[in-house]
């Protein structure tokens, strides 16, 4: 007899050993056929998985997160298979799911065209219109071997041979085709109906540089029509956002090959830049922060200590001067630390509120590096509290409403909170881990907030707090964080007198609330299409005549607009008015004037916003009052 509980509570009896599916099917032909896989006592499994004792299952359907990682794994064995159907002397190396989709990685010897990927896409739709079982097999290690040795797959040999030879790996077979993988898949390939192949790219076998460069196809697959096309609708958005192609025509920063991974800002992106740094460092003052400045080098004797020349040194750029070594910088927090241990503190300084826009430079590699999203140097609003283990909790408490806050001036209201725990790799005692998740456990629970925990995610000095906000589009980005720190203090020297004389280690706390100003401004850059909001805009108002006789006035008024102000630029060229609307338009400006001979003797202006609205004519004094209102409550 086996006794199944399923997730509802309730339990099904079997006289003998049963599959998923038979359990499936024992509820209702309609969850049958939803089917795509199970969670035996927590794990994943085939549909044809035996139950052979009292087990909980929950059976995995298209509505599961797990039934989407399944369905894009299944597909990305289906994408070899038609490669293999196509081109039969193509070797198959890996294919794993990814975000938003799979990859299968290819050895082939020539290079495929769109126009493979189209027929690439049309035999998987006919393979998958064959609806052909799915079955799994399991074989000893050698055995292994020895099959994809004899069928020509090298790679998939290479692989199972990285195995113990103690140990039998799985084979899912499909038709013709059969594939190395743990599993699971769905049952059969006619559960495939929606997928799209996206690109090509080349990769290298195993990451490394040194082995041969392979064929990698991308593509996506969803388990309803409807939500790949609300996807591909998106991308197609992201594409015409991509901050990379906005810095360019919108004249806000660019780069070139003699700084790899910099950023040349230009005047109106600096502008941008400047609004960021300005509203940070207003919060920083009216939170208690105290704002700090770190050299940008460092001696490696520090980085020793900290442990980052053992563990980080091929990340970081290095330089020698009289026989000594030095680092830039990866990060502020050394710095910080240095500035508390310059005079003794008292556990009356307590907590003790550090901040700066600290420059930071990492050695990343060239093909990771992304607009401004991921570069080599960047700038952080970086923040550090030394405090006693008693203040963890208000400090936290005290940092989240500036958080939002912050999010909400920038326009996002959709705000994620994470919880990373500790990883397998880390320092300290489980006790002292225990007391630092359980704080900050505490602390969200007094600020009324919802949070999801990410077990082994957290640094290995302590676990952190993440705020992933989503973008218009519906992204989601990691900007913020709050970090305990119960180490770096120490290994770097720091204590403060405590209330009975004794001398105390603090604790650190890491803050950031937008993280990267480079990444930051990247996301709001694709947020908001290149139309920012007007007080962020480095061009806020753009003043054009319609005729040479209102050019002084158009001087006059953008003079008044300045001294109130106001970012504002005029356009006195002798050119139609139609073209000049439309040029700075292009330029997604949040207001034009134009002003004719009416405007100039009323003394009025017309106004016209984003999106060519004409506002009308309104008197010069009315217009101000409406930037400035604006300006204020960050609309």
């Amino acid at each position: 007899m086996v006794s199944v509980k399923l997730p509802d509570g309730s339990q099904r009896q079997f006289d003998a050993p049963v599959t998923v599916a038979q359990v499936a099917a024992s509820i209702g032909a309609g969850l049958a056929k939803a089917a795509l896989a199970g969670r035996v006592n927590g794990k994943l499994v085939d549909t044809s998985f035996l139950i052979e004792s009292d087990s909980d299952l929950a059976i995995v359907t298209d509505k599961d997160a797990d039934g989407l990682d399944v369905i894009r794994h299944s597909t990305a064995h289906l994408l070899a298979y038609a490669v293999k159907e196509l081109y039969p002397d193509a070797q198959v190396t890996i294919g794993p799911v990814i975000e938003n989709g799979f990859y299968y990685d290819f050895s082939y010897k020539r290079p495929f065209t769109p126009d493979d990927l189209v027929a690439i896409e049309k035999k998987m739709a006919e393979l998958a219109k064959k609806d052909e079982p799915v079955t799994r097999k399991v074989l000893p290690r050698d055995e292994a071997v020895t099959y994809f040795k004899s069928i020509g797959e090298a790679y998939k040999a290479e692989i199972i041979e990285s195995i113990p030879a103690d140990q039998d790996v799985s084979l899912y077979t499909e038709g013709n085709f059969t594939d190395l993988c743990r599993g699971p898949h769905v049952p059969s390939t006619g559960k495939l109906k929606v997928f799209k192949l996206m690109k090509l790219a080349g990769a290298y076998w195993r990451g490394d540089s040194k082995n041969e460069m392979l064929q990698r196809v991308y593509g996506t697959a969803f388990a309803k029509k409807e939500d790949q096309e609300a996807y591909l609708h998106m991308l197609e958005e992201a594409e015409k956002r991509d901050h990379r192609k906005l810095g360019k025509a919108l004249d806000l920063f660019h780069f070139q090959d003699e700084a790899p991974g910099l950023v040349f800002w230009h005047a109106k992106g600096w502008t941008i830049w400047q609004q960021v740094e300005q509203h940070m460092r207003k919060v920083y003052q009216e939170c208690g922060y105290q704002e700090v400045k770190g050299p940008q080098i460092l001696d490696r004797s520090l980085w020793g200590k900290t442990g980052h020349w053992d563990n980080y040194k091929d990340n970081m750029f290095v330089t020698e001067s009289e026989s000594r070594e030095y680092a830039l910088k990866p990060m502020n927090c050394p710095g910080h630390v240095q500035i508390f241990n310059s005079g003794m503190k008292s556990y009356r300084d307590l907590p003790l509120r550090f901040g700066e826009f600290g420059q930071c430079h990492r050695n990343e590699p060239s093909g990771a590096l992304h607009g401004i999203m991921r570069v080599r140097g960047f700038t952080q609003d970086d923040g550090h509290i030394f405090c006693t283990e008693e203040q963890i909790q208000d400090e936290v408490m005290a940092f989240h409403p500036q958080a939002m806050k912050v999010y909400t001036d920038f326009g996002f209201d959709k705000i994620a909170i994470k919880l990373a725990l500790r990883p397998e790799n880390r320092i300290g005692s489980d006790e002292i881990w225990d007391t630092a998740e359980e704080t900050l456990r505490t602390a969200l629970r007094s600020c009324g907030v919802e949070w999801e925990e990410l077990p082994g995610e957290g640094a290995f000095y302590g676990p952190k707090i993440e705020y992933h906000l989503k973008d218009s589009l519906g992204r989601p980005w990691q900007v913020g964080t709050m970090q305990v720190d119960f180490f770096m203090p120490g290994r770097l020297g720091a204590e403060y007198v405590a209330d009975d004389n004794s001398r105390k280690v603090p604790i650190m706390l890491h803050r950031a609330i937008v993280g990267s100003m480079e990444r930051f401004i990247g996301i709001l850059i694709e947020n908001h299409a290149g139309a920012l909001p007007l007080w962020l805009a480095p061009v806020q108002v753009s003043v054009l005549n319609i005729s040479e006789s209102q050019a002084e006035y158009s001087k006059s008024v953008a003079e008044i607009l300045k001294k109130q102000g106001f970012r504002v630029n005029t356009d006195l060229r002798n050119e139609k008015i139609t073209y000049k609307i439309r040029e700075h338009s292009i330029q997604k400006l949040p207001y034009i004037i134009v002003v004719g001979d009416k405007e100039r003797d009323a003394n009025t202006v017309a106004v016209r916003t984003r999106g060519n609205l004409d506002l009308g004519v309104m008197p010069l004094d009315a217009f101000i009052a409406r930037l400035k209102n604006e300006v204020e409550t960050k609309v």
